[in-house]
């Protein structure tokens, strides 16, 4: 029991060292974006090599964005990660590249998968939608452009030997974080459901409950899974926030999309 405390106590340490790494870079890029408005970074498309370990999940990491071409804190967030993920493949995905994979990569057991994405008007909700599609084919770690490790990933997944899901609790599932082998029979129940979320909208739902969260957690329940505190494994917006994000597109971010309007009709 004492070393469970002493190791939560030290996870909280670990958390508000990155946070005010994270804020201090964040502060600093407000003057460094008003003296260099135009100025921006370059995420590659690919980068790292997998190394060989005892990981049953690919050491692989997907990432996805509107632009590869990211403000200051969006790249210290990547840099950083990659610190903490040294042994893993990254691969950045672009916009053009995730309607590419659905032209190009056949999905079995939903061949009209190409014209179900192209309903969807969001990049938030394209990209919901592939993450579950390149992990279920290639497996491996998804995690938001925003997301941040907060311990070396190989030890965060030593001992997982299908998948890792995240959040506050069991019944809350996030998928802003997601790890797991190929063919996890999981994301191809949850691909399923987000096309017939898709196809049967009414007008009304969010992006959340149509191909985000709410669409994985409908999936998962009453089923077994191994689960970790979302904490104390990856956090949101420690390095970045929805100003830096969408910084070259303001207020593009799913919340602020009426219902209908991110999704086309017909």
């Amino acid at each position: 029991m004492t070393l469970k405390h002493e190791a939560s106590f030290f996870q909280k340490i670990n958390r508000s060292a990155i946070r005010a790494l994270g804020c201090t870079g964040k502060a600093l890029a407000y003057p460094f974006h008003w003296c260099f408005p135009q100025k921006r970074f370059t995420i590659p498309t690919q980068s790292g090599t997998r190394q060989q370990g005892e990981l049953a999940i690919p050491k692989i990491i997907w990432q996805t964005n509107f632009s590869e071409k990211s403000t200051l804190p969006i790249y210290l967030n990547y840099r950083f990660n990659r610190l903490l993920a040294s042994d893993f493949e990254h691969r950045y995905v672009s916009t053009e590249a995730r309607l590419k994979f659905f032209r190009e990569t056949p999905l079995p057991f939903m061949p009209d998968a190409l014209e179900v994405y192209e309903k969807l008007a969001d990049g938030a909700a394209q990209a919901d939608f592939w993450r579950i599609a390149v992990l279920y084919l290639e497996g491996g770690i998804y995690m938001d452009i925003d997301a941040t490790l907060v311990a070396p990933l190989s030890r965060l997944l030593e001992g997982e030997p299908v998948a890792l899901y995240i959040g506050k609790k069991k019944d809350d599932v996030t998928n802003y974080f997601l790890a797991t082998t190929p063919r996890n029979p999981v994301f191809k129940e949850a691909l399923l459901q987000i096309r017939e979320n898709i196809l049967s909208y009414s007008g009304n739902e969010s992006v959340f409950v149509t191909t985000g969260p709410a669409a994985l957690k409908k999936v998962l329940l009453g089923k077994a899974f191994s689960f970790r505190q979302r904490n104390a494994v990856c956090i949101q917006g420690a390095f970045t926030n929805e100003y830096f994000q969408y910084m070259d597109k303001p207020r593009s971010k799913w919340i602020h999309k009426k219902s209908g309007e991110w999704i086309k009709k017909g």
